[in-house]
């Protein structure tokens, strides 16, 4: 049985009963309303997705998606159409929405959209999650860079977010409802980067059918982010710096200059200053891309952050599939202490093996297998954390997880229902103080009401 509920927004009374059994009929719990107007109404915190179609008399699906991510921001709403066009696609990607139907379809696409993102937390701008305080004043940073029209260039090691990063700025932007577009510099080989990047005319070159927008023209009004930019080759370094200059295009093949509203954010794994140095980087590309500056530090470097990104990597991973569970202290111990060579990409792999090992509600330390669990070093870290334990064990003997997660558990339930009491029952405020996301605070709260508890 699902903990929330999925939303239905349909005035056809014969489509909208369907669409209620389907889905009752794979175990979501369903509210059906028949306009924009009432689906308003019967929004509130139990509701974890909305299906809306976009035709409806009054109120359109489009105007509520809008509504909707302006309340409840987190809110995953998929769109159901009877006029799939590109450009409704597209429209609706802008908007807010995270998917969207071509009627008519079968009932096994909607449940499929309803598995995919049922109770799964669709605000962008919370994505780049932080907790220390390095990146909590990164993060303060960005939210006023992305108010101005200043490029950027994000350096950090692979895996510490660094997309993510620029995804935020982009959503904190005035252009956060124009396209996002990314492009990874070293993922395309580099006889294609160019077209990739500037579009092509049809027989601009072999296998060129048809002409075709490059990634600057679909970034038009938007961001375009340039990913691992220091892979880029110098040839193509140079036509880059005069897009960026002129703000225009000229496709391949074509004699058409079109004019550039775009922002363009960059990132680098490699130390630009040193290619410039050994003549693999544009000095003057450096400078143009280099206006503001912004270092994301390796996962070890920001311990604080560990626990708020497992948290956020466990809603990911769990969905609707299974129960969040919790992170015992000597396994967040160990994740803690661990140096993260390949930061967020290799937590995000061990938080998924950890949930195939472990076995009741809450990760264990044996649950959590790093990288290096197999090698000869890794004995003497194990010896450590085992007298670490040991140490806790006799200085805290009350506190026993290991050995009694339903304790655990007790005591969790004891100090959300204590921090709500304090704020008199404020969600946000509560998930706040307990340093949790309030997409995850609510579904605390409602598996507690689901047990029967009392919640202020």
């Amino acid at each position: 049985m699902s903990i929330a509920k999925i939303l239905v927004v349909e005035d056809d009374a014969e489509l909208q009963e369907a669409l209620v059994d389907t889905l009752m009929l794979n175990e979501f719990e369903v509210i059906s309303v028949s306009s924009a107007e009432d689906a308003l109404v019967a929004l509130d915190d139990d509701i974890g997705m909305v299906f809306s179609d976009i035709q409806m008399d009054g109120m359109d699906g489009y105007t509520l998606m809008t509504r909707i991510r302006a309340i409840k921001p987190y809110l995953p709403v998929v769109l159901m159409t009877a006029y799939g066009t590109v450009e409704q696609a597209v429209n609706a990607m802008k908007a807010g929405s995270v998917d969207y139907i071509v009627k008519p379809f079968e009932a096994s696409v909607l449940v499929e959209k309803a598995k995919v993102y049922f109770n799964r937390d669709a605000s962008n701008e919370d994505d780049f999650v932080t907790a220390d305080p390095a990146t909590q004043q990164l993060k303060s940073m960005a939210k006023k860079v992305a108010k101005s029209e200043a490029v950027v260039l994000i350096s950090g090691e692979s895996g510490t977010g660094k997309e993510v990063l620029a995804r935020y700025i982009h959503n904190q932007s005035p252009r956060a409802k124009q396209p996002f577009v990314a492009i990874n510099c070293a993922a395309i080989p580099d006889g294609m980067l160019e077209a990739m990047l500037f579009g092509h005319e049809k027989g601009a070159f072999t296998g060129a059918a048809k002409a075709m927008p490059g990634k600057f023209e679909q970034a038009q009004g938007g961001t375009i982010f340039l990913d691992e930019i220091g892979e880029m080759k110098p040839d193509l370094q140079a036509k880059l710096l005069r897009v960026i200059q002129e703000k225009e295009v000229e496709r391949i093949g074509g004699t058409k200059l079109i004019q550039l509203d775009v922002r363009v954010l960059s990132a680098t794994n490699v130390d630009l200053k040193k290619a410039i140095a050994a003549g693999e980087f544009r000095e003057d590309l450096f400078y143009r891309l280099n206006v503001f500056p912004m270092r994301l530090p390796r996962l070890c470097e920001r311990p604080h952050d560990i626990a708020a990104i497992s948290e956020r990597l466990l809603q990911r991973h769990c969905g609707t599939t299974r129960v969040e569970p919790m992170i015992s202290a000597q396994a967040m111990r160990k994740l803690i202490k661990h140096t993260w060579p390949g930061n967020i990409r290799e937590l995000d792999n061990v938080i998924q093996r950890a949930l195939v090992m472990m076995s009741g509600d809450t990760i264990r330390e044996q649950d959590v297998l790093l990288d290096d669990e197999l090698t000869p070093s890794s004995v003497a870290d194990k010896a450590t954390i085992a007298v670490s334990e040991e140490t806790a064990s006799e200085e805290g003997r009350d506190f026993k997880p290991l050995a009694y997660p339903l304790d655990l558990k007790a005591r969790e339930t004891q100090l959300i229902l204590d921090t709500l009491k304090q704020n008199a029952g404020h969600r946000q405020k509560t998930a706040e103080d307990l340093n949790i996301s309030p997409r995850t605070l609510r579904y605390k709260i409602a598996k507690l009401k689901e047990l029967g508890v009392d919640v202020p």
